[in-house]
C-alpha cells in the first residue's frame, strides 16, 4: 500500500532526483563566466530546425483542403524551409565548434542519461530539412535537382542518426547508475530519428534501377524496424516510470510530448513505404497496402490517447507552477507537427472529411505552439538575464 510520503512525493511535479538535479539548477541564479556560453551550448539546438521545418511539411499539404489557400499555404510552407535551412547552417557553427573546442563538455553531456539523447536532434533536423526539401524542393528546382540535394543530406543524416542512436543506447548500458527516474522523453529522439529514415530514402526510388530501389526499400523497411523497437522498449521504460514514481520535474515535462513524434512519422512511413514498392510487390500489393494503412491507423489510434493523456498532464503540471523555459519547449512542435502529418496523410487513404478537418485543427494548434515558442526563444535570446536558459549547466572539464 502506498505510505502517506509517497503519495505526498507524487504530488509534486517540481522535484528533483538525485541524478538529474544538476541538470535543472537555477542558472539565472548564478552569474555565467564569460567564456561559457560555447562551452554550454545545448545539444537540443536541432529540436528548433526540427519543430521549424515540419510547419513546412504539415503547410504543403493544405490543412483543410481550402482550394483557396492553396497558393499561400504554398509560399508558407517555402519561406518556412528557408528559415528552417537558414536556422541549421547558423546553428551547426557553435555545434560543431563546441565538438571541437570543448570535446570534454561535449562528452560528459553525452554521457548524461537526462540529455544525451538530445544529440539525435542534430541527424534528427538534417532529415527533417532532406524530408522537407523532397516535399517543396519540386516547388523551386527540377526533380533530378531535389534529388541530388536530398542524397546529399541522407549522406549526413542517416548514418549520424544510426549513430547516435547505437552510441547513446551503449552508453547507457555501461553507465555505473543510472536510475528508472531519469527516464524522460527525450530518450525518443535517437529511435524517432530513425523512423524518419524511410523518409528521405523513399524520394531517391523513382529513376533509380530496380535493385537499387529494391534496395532502397529494404533499408527503409529496415531503419522503420530499428526506430519503432526502440520506442516500444523506452515506452514501457517511461510508462513504468511514470507510474511508479513522482512525476517528472516540470523542465520535462515537454519531453513527454515527444511520445508522439515516433507515432506520427511511423505512421506516414508505413503509408508512404506501402505505396513506394507498390511496383516491387507484384499481385500482393493490395494487400500490402491495405495491411499498412490498418496498421498505421491502429497506430495513429495510440497516438490519439497519447496526446489526450500528454494534454491532461501539461494542464497538470501548468495548476501546480508555471513551466520553467527551456530548448526543451521545442518538443511542442515536432512531435505535433508529425502527428498533424500523420492525420491529414490517413485522412486521405480513409477519404474521412472528419479526420480532414481534425487535421487542419492539429495544425493551427501546431502553429500556434510554434508561434510561442519562436517568441520565448526569441526573448531568451535577446534578453541578458534570460540567455541562461537556453544554456546546459557548467560541466567540470574531464567529463
Amino acid at each position: 500500500m502506498p505510505t502517506a510520503e509517497t503519495m505526498s512525493r507524487r504530488s509534486s511535479t517540481n522535484e528533483l532526483t538525485p541524478e538529474a538535479t544538476h541538470v535543472y539548477h537555477d542558472h539565472t541564479s548564478e552569474a555565467a563566466p564569460p567564456t561559457s556560453a560555447l562551452r554550454d551550448f545545448h545539444p537540443g539546438w536541432y529540436g528548433a530546425v526540427m519543430g521549424t521545418a515540419v510547419i513546412a511539411i504539415v503547410a504543403m499539404q493544405n490543412p483543410g483542403g481550402f482550394t483557396g489557400l492553396a497558393a499561400s499555404t504554398r509560399v508558407i510552407a517555402q519561406v518556412i524551409t528557408i528559415l528552417s535551412i537558414v536556422l541549421a547552417i547558423g546553428l551547426l557553427v557553435p555545434y560543431l565548434a563546441r565538438i571541437v573546442w570543448h570535446f570534454d563538455a561535449a562528452a560528459a553531456t553525452l554521457r548524461d542519461p537526462v540529455q544525451g539523447g538530445l544529440y539525435g536532434t542534430l541527424p534528427g533536423g538534417i532529415l527533417v530539412i532532406a524530408a522537407t526539401m523532397a516535399v517543396v524542393g519540386p516547388t523551386w528546382f527540377a526533380s533530378n535537382t531535389v534529388r541530388s540535394i536530398v542524397s546529399a543530406l541522407d549522406w549526413v543524416g542517416v548514418p549520424t542518426a544510426l549513430a547516435i542512436s547505437v552510441v547513446f543506447a551503449y552508453l547507457l548500458f555501461v553507465h555505473p547508475s543510472v536510475n528508472i527516474e531519469v527516464v524522460n522523453g527525450s530518450w525518443f529522439i535517437p529511435p524517432v530519428v530513425n523512423v524518419i529514415v524511410p523518409l528521405v530514402i523513399l524520394p531517391l526510388m523513382p529513376g533509380s534501377s530496380p535493385a537499387t530501389a529494391r534496395a532502397l526499400l529494404f533499408m527503409s523497411y529496415a531503419f522503420w524496424g530499428v526506430g519503432f523497437v526502440l520506442y516500444v522498449m523506452i515506452l514501457a521504460m517511461l510508462f513504468q516510470r511514470l507510474i511508479v514514481h513522482p512525476l517528472p520535474h516540470a523542465a520535462l515535462a515537454p519531453s513527454l510530448w515527444i511520445g508522439l513524434g515516433p507515432i506520427g512519422v511511423g505512421t506516414v512511413t508505413l503509408v508512404k513505404m506501402a505505396a513506394a514498392g507498390a511496383a516491387l510487390y507484384g499481385p500482393v500489393d493490395p494487400s500490402i497496402e491495405v495491411f499498412s494503412n490498418l496498421f498505421a491507423t491502429a497506430l495513429w489510434g495510440f497516438g490519439a490517447w497519447w496526446l489526450i493523456a500528454a494534454t491532461i498532464l501539461l494542464v497538470r503540471y501548468l495548476r501546480t507552477g508555471p513551466l520553467p523555459f527551456g530548448i526543451g519547449w521545442w518538443a511542442f512542435t515536432f512531435p505535433l507537427g508529425a502527428y498533424t502529418t500523420a492525420t491529414l496523410v490517413l485522412a486521405q487513404s480513409w477519404d474521412l472529411s472528419a479526420l480532414r478537418w481534425f487535421g487542419a485543427g492539429l495544425a493551427v494548434v501546431l502553429a500556434l505552439f510554434w508561434l510561442a515558442v519562436t517568441a520565448r526563444t526569441i526573448v531568451a535570446l535577446t534578453v541578458r538575464s534570460r540567455r541562461a536558459t537556453l544554456r546546459v549547466p557548467s560541466l567540470p572539464r574531464g567529463g
